[in-house]
């Protein structure tokens, strides 16, 4: 694809789709009674985007990067806390390209240990996100290659959009969406592909606030990071594709670590599923009481990472 746009929108999302269908799953959803988890109202609907390939939903931006970008032949370089490197390594492994990762030392073994089952060179560089970022980006200028962003790229914000529009066109009835926030791609790409279709939430931690923080500056801003999903919505600042696109999004819910983790186990208990801290934390938005729907209102929530070893979530 070739473009001038800087910000993807709808039609580019609808473009993306077909490119990248043969190389990704359609996730199921499926629906149950809001009493399952002691809460009032409509039937929530569960997207388990954590099913796709390398498990997690960045599967469909590396793939939109490495099939809609030239360059990418010659290898590619990335740098995350392990879900979007994960992502790349099985993408790059499936279209035959090299991929190097840059993680940084919070990584966890899983998913560290997922993105060398996928056959990449894995380099850490350093304690957090934005040092693997500083190091995988001087690699690539060193070798020319190209560099596949976790979150504040065109082209992962347009594989990323594929989610809205698949969930849609499977649970059409659904007035609202709650969807985690790390560095934006997953929120953006779905804002760009569904505004004005439905009403979406972010939810992010309390201790990783990127895109709050940004709306209430009016532009994106540093945040410290720690806490639980640090790893994998730890972004030190929100992605400026996100934030041109944070108009289309309501005010997000902010979570502590210790409902995150709530969030986890009720997953667990309820659904018997496994989700990390970041694959469960829009949950949390409900569960905390800090998301209440009105008396009829639809809610999706978007389960989007399962890379954990843990079952235990104390």
């Amino acid at each position: 694809m070739t473009t001038s746009q800087t910000i993807p929108d709808r039609s580019v999302i609808l473009a993306t789709e077909p490119a990248i269908r043969p190389h990704i799953r359609t996730t199921p959803v499926f629906t149950t009674a809001a009493a399952d988890f002691g809460l009032d109202g409509a039937p929530l609907t569960f997207k388990l985007e954590f099913m796709q390939h390398s498990g997690t939903f960045k599967a469909r931006g590396a793939f939109a990067n490495l099939l809609m970008r030239e360059g990418t032949d010659k290898g590619v370089v990335a740098a995350s806390g392990g879900n979007h490197g994960a992502a790349v390594a099985y993408a790059a492994r499936a279209l035959g390209i090299k991929a190097h990762i840059y993680v940084p030392s919070i990584s966890s073994p899983a998913k560290i240990a997922r993105i060398r089952q996928y056959g990449a060179e894995i380099v850490v560089g350093g304690d957090t996100y934005v040092d693997a970022y500083a190091a995988g980006h001087a690699f690539a200028t060193e070798r020319g290659l190209a560099e596949v962003h976790a979150y504040d790229g065109f082209h992962t914000l347009s594989g990323q959009g594929t989610v809205g529009l698949e969930w849609l066109e499977q649970t059409p009835e659904l007035d609202t969406l709650l969807v985690a926030v790390g560095g934006g791609g997953l929120i953006g790409g779905i804002a760009a592909a569904l505004a004005g279709k439905v009403k979406i939430v972010g939810v992010e931690p309390e201790n990783a606030a990127t895109l709050a923080r940004a709306m209430a500056a009016g532009a994106p801003v540093d945040v410290p990071v720690s806490g639980i999903a640090a790893d994998s919505l730890g972004a030190r600042r929100i992605g400026s594709l996100c934030f041109a696109l944070s108009g289309m999004m309501e005010k997000p819910v902010l979570l502590s670590d210790d409902e995150i983790i709530s969030a986890q186990r009720s997953i667990w208990d309820v659904l018997r599923l496994v989700a990390e801290p970041g694959g469960a934390a829009a949950m949390g938005a409900l569960l905390s009481g800090k998301y209440r729907p009105a008396k009829d209102e639809r809610v999706g929530v978007l389960l989007c990472g399962a890379n954990t070893t843990a079952v235990k979530f104390d």
